[in-house]
């Protein structure tokens, strides 16, 4: 869990004031969260869950797309549920809760997920190396084997805590120790980390008969997460320390005398060598200062590059030689030129990504307020340029953090351009992406927190968008494909934080980007090396030669952006992305000036911002002939008691506590659609489907208040009859 990949992204601040007033904050009513089955949100038979077996064993189909091994050719969309667990949020459940949780998951519209900081629960508490805790080993296998009866496959981390299976630490979900670097150098660390396979993924688990390295829900290990050597050591970056570890520069200086020779040669080449160093002593220091572009600092950068490589391949042999067959993935963050040449050789690519990162609990904790439309998706942006086209990309994290008033938006962004990508699998992360009920006794349990979307309405409304425009498949992936040429270590500049300039990543606002390895003079279309070409020259070429539509309206200048889909428009200085498909139509807005006329749904008014879709229920799921209709309307949600430092409710001094308050909201909308019945019923957060609110005849159009008669909601069911 971590979005310090996001610390250099460009941000643009969208005003909004807060709401204060004590009569626009609603108490959620529900206690229990379990979705009833056969209730609008229960995508079961939406979504099912195919049977998890050798046939539906998931594997990269030869265009790099996952698929079941029975039907290659076929793409499948994963919508992933993050199980981080921690002691604090609960740990991993009974066997009871685990039924009832992974049964709760198949419900919801999740088919994978995955297991995070799982050697940190094993080892809690313990004093031995490998010494795993029984109780919570028998959880997790039977947590696993729950998951795979439900037909939900496995991602499993093979290093979440830097402390990895070392016994006696108490910080296990901190960001102490150095395990994750040392993995790279240290003969000892590796081995440790090859033992910890064996002890976990190598054992048989008694509820599957079988070790989950063999097991066919086991769909992708992630070697070791957030564990790029830049990205880790920004993460130990102290005032009093040199920012790179001691441990680099012995292998540093040997990687060095083998491209130099000389002392003489290497003097020549960076121009700043100081007098006592030396390559024939391996005296030849790292960079004093991690942002100061230099030669030097280039060749640190190619150094990395071909330790992460290496170090990823050795890694990747010992699971191959314990009899895994699934996909090995790993660097899942920090989106830089130097990272993406360090992915290039990987089965698959995996990527972590926040907008307005969190950095604790803690009060003085603070984020930007702002919104992810007013900078064009940038933290979508990020991690679509870091794909590498050809291999199956999977999200491993994002998140649009709770205190943020503008996460409504996540619901929309991240699941519609994840849609247009292509992408594998969509991971929003979290201790846990739903929660059985409110009111657990547990320390990250009693309110909501970044980081933990089961408490937060607003995030869970997004979720359930995410299952049907994502998974389901609502929104369609384009036909165009902007690959960025990649050349190799020659694309390597001076600056180690170096990314991919957003005057290239907002092309995926409009089609498919990702990068491919090719000789920019044999590019017939894409992004060539150096990066000195604009977005909108592109686009410009691709109009001339009838790639993009005529009529697309993406004007790079004006901030408006349209899928070559047609079915996504983001405008960036209204606040608005639109999303018109077959089955559903959606709009997030910061404001509404004007009516917002989606094709079938049109939103005439609003009292403040927020997110409203409809989406089609019946099969076949089209909203010109279909019947039931589930409409989403979130606003915003705090916890009771909330206080800030600040008016604009950037810094939290304390989070509160339940229940939940929804953010009282109204807005007025219409179909242009009749019916001889309608009727609106709202729909607790559990399912439950109350008594209509509104009713009518012959046109459709009235105004959805999510004040309901039996408490606030995110859910309304609308029911048509002939």
């Amino acid at each position: 869990m971590n979005g310090r990949a996001l610390l250099a992204a460009a941000v643009v601040f969208f005003a909004g004031p807060p709401a204060h007033a004590s009569d626009q904050w609603l108490p959620v009513r529900e206690i229990s969260l379990e979705v009833r089955a056969g209730s609008p949100l229960d995508f079961s038979s939406v979504l099912p869950n195919d049977t998890i077996d050798a046939g539906h064993r998931l594997i990269a189909g030869p265009k790099g797309q996952l698929s079941f091994a029975e039907a290659p050719e076929k793409p499948v969309r994963m919508l992933c549920a993050s199980l981080a667990w921690s002691p604090a949020s609960g740990g991993f459940p009974d066997h009871d809760g685990a039924d009832r949780y992974a049964r709760q998951l198949a419900l919801h519209g999740y088919n994978i997920a995955r297991l995070h900081f799982t050697d940190a629960s094993l080892m809690f508490g313990r004093h031995e190396d490998f010494d795993f805790d029984p109780e919570t080993l028998d959880r997790i296998h039977y947590l696993l084997a729950a998951l795979k009866r439900n037909g939900i496959h496995w991602i499993v981390d093979g290093l979440s805590s830097p402390r990895g299976a070392y016994g006696g630490y108490d910080d296990r979900w901190d960001a102490n120790g150095n395990l994750k670097l040392l993995l790279h150098f240290d003969e000892e660390a590796f081995a440790h980390w090859k033992r910890s396979q064996e002890k976990f993924l190598g054992r048989v688990n008694p509820y599957t008969g079988v070790a989950p390295i063999h097991d066919d829900a086991l769909a992708l290990v992630i070697l070791a997460n957030e564990n790029g050597i830049e990205f880790d050591g920004v993460v130990h970056d102290r005032p009093t320390k040199p920012p790179y570890d001691p441990a680099l520069a012995t292998p540093f200086n040997h990687w060095l005398v083998k491209r130099y020779t000389s002392t003489e040669t290497l003097a020549k080449a960076w121009g700043d060598l100081e007098d006592d160093e030396r390559l024939e002593t391996a005296s030849v220091k790292l960079p004093a200062d991690r942002y100061a572009d230099s030669p030097r600092m280039r060749d640190l950068q190619a150094f990395i590059v071909d330790v992460e490589r290496s170090s990823a391949a050795r890694m990747s042999k010992v699971l191959r030689d314990l009899g895994y067959r699934g996909l090995i993935s790993t660097y899942n963050n920090w989106p830089t030129v130097q990272t993406g040449l360090s992915r290039r050789d990987l089965e698959a690519v995996t990527m972590n990504t926040y907008h307005d990162w969190v950095g604790g609990y803690s009060p003085g904790s603070a984020l930007l307020q702002t919104s992810a439309i007013a900078d064009s998706a940038n933290y979508m942006r990020m991690i679509a340029a870091a794909r590498w086209l050809g291999k199956p990309f999977i999200v491993s994290e994002y998140d649009h953090l709770f205190w943020n008033r503008y996460r409504y938006e996540a619901g929309l962004v991240m699941p519609a351009y994840a849609a247009l990508q292509g992408w594998d699998v969509l991971c929003r992360h979290a201790h846990g992406p739903i929660a059985l009920a409110y009111g657990e006794p547990y320390p990250h349990k009693k309110a909501m927190l970044p980081y933990a979307i089961a408490l937060d309405p607003v995030a869970r409304a997004g979720e359930t968008l995410a299952a049907l425009v994502y998974r389901r498949g609502d929104v369609a992936t384009s036909a165009i494909t902007i690959p960025f040429a990649v050349r190799g270590e020659e694309d390597l500049g001076e600056d180690m934080q170096a990314r991919e300039p957003d005057q290239s990543t907002d092309l995926a606002l409009v089609g498919r980007v990702g990068l491919k390895r090719s000789d920019p003079a044999r590019l017939d279309i894409g992004v060539v090396q150096p990066r000195t070409q604009v977005s909108a020259d592109i686009l410009a070429e691709f109009r001339d030669i009838g790639i993009l539509p005529p009529g697309n309206a993406t004007d790079v200048e004006r901030g408006l952006y349209e899928s070559s889909t047609g079915e996504i428009v983001l405008q960036r200085a209204t606040g608005q992305l639109r999303v018109s498909t077959a089955s559903t139509e959606a709009a997030a807005f910061s404001s509404l000036r004007e009516p917002i006329d989606l094709g079938i749904l049109r939103i005439e008014r609003a009292d403040g911002n927020g997110l409203v879709a409809l989406s089609a229920l019946d099969t076949p799921a089209t909203l010109p002939d279909s019947r039931r209709f589930l409409l989403v309307f979130a606003t915003d949600a705090q916890n009771t008691g909330m206080v800030f430092r600040d008016s604009e409710e950037k810094v939290i001094e304390d989070f509160g506590r339940l229940p939940v308050l929804i953010r009282k909201g109204e807005v007025d909308l219409a179909l242009s659609r009749t019916a001889a019945k309608w009727k609106l019923s709202p729909v607790g957060l559990d399912g439950t489907v109350h008594p209509p609110v509104e009713s009518g005849t012959g046109p459709i159009s009235f105004r959805l208040s999510n004040d309901a008669p039996d408490g606030p909601t995110t859910y309304f069911l609308l029911e048509l009859e002939g």
